[in-house]
């Protein structure tokens, strides 16, 4: 029979539970990192670099645009380029009305 002494205290373990073998054990911090990184990169690559594709993409067309293209810009007008500067166009809304937008306002090119 095992008697304990009033000195001797014995765990009590829950039940199920099985008692570790040791100290527990830590990730390291280059094995946090990884998932991270990962995360990272699929973020990059789903949603900054398609953004930076489109927004290059945009800035050529705007670049090409000359007089006499027909344009939508970012209030929703629709205009004719009669006049195409270097940070601005001026463009007719109807007949007869010409306004000028920066070029950085120029959503899309519409088919004639």
């Amino acid at each position: 029979m095992n008697e304990t002494t009033a000195t001797e205290v014995q765990p009590v373990q829950p039940a199920g539970e099985v008692p570790a073998q040791g100290a527990p054990r830590q990730q390291s911090g280059f094995g946090m990192m990884v998932p991270m990184l990962l995360i990272l990169a699929i973020f990059y690559f789903m949603m900054i670099r398609p953004q930076q594709r489109r927004e290059r993409e945009r800035r050529k067309m705007i670049d090409e645009l000359r007089a006499g293209a027909k344009i939508v810009f970012a209030g929703g007008l629709m205009g004719r380029i009669v006049e195409a500067t270097e940070k601005t166009f001026k463009v007719e809304i109807a007949q007869g009305t010409v306004v000028e937008i920066d070029r950085g306002s120029v959503s899309g090119v519409c088919a004639d």
